[in-house]
């Protein structure tokens, strides 16, 4: 980058005029517009075939995610069915956890509910074997 600085003798203020030599840049650009001019043909080009045509039917569908509701009394529904106890709660969980893909358990937990209610259900996702468990919650308002 060049820079001219000129002080002229006659000058009572000792003001410095300074301008940028832009002449460089001007003449980088240049050369990477010429590059890219170049190059782009060349990795557009290919040979010309005519691809078959496939409908795509997917293999595999994805299930449907378990959602849990623990209440503030400490119940648990399963989507909207009551499950009665922790046992039965397992038992659910270790026939969905054998489907391949595994569908993730999405926990909706009462604000006012006990702790304790939502870790029996964390613990009951685990020894089920389930791999992945969410906590659903609502976004704060805004302002």
């Amino acid at each position: 980058m060049g820079m001219n600085v000129e002080q002229g003798a006659g000058d009572d203020h000792g003001e410095v005029m300074s301008s940028i030599n832009t002449t460089p840049l001007v003449d980088v650009m240049l050369v990477l517009l010429i590059i890219f001019l170049i190059t782009i043909p060349v990795v557009s080009h290919t040979v010309p075939v005519e691809l078959p045509k496939e409908a795509i039917q997917p293999l595999q569908t994805t299930p449907q995610n378990v959602v849990l509701s623990v209440t503030r009394d400490g119940d648990v529904y399963w989507n909207e069915a009551l499950v009665p106890d922790n046992a039965t709660l397992v038992a659910r969980l270790k026939t969905v956890s054998v489907l391949t893909p595994q569908p993730e358990v999405h926990v909706r937990g009462d604000l006012n509910a006990r702790y304790e209610s939502v870790g029996k259900v964390v613990v009951g996702c685990q020894r089920a074997g389930i791999a992945k468990v969410a906590f659903i919650t609502e976004a704060p308002p805004r302002g």
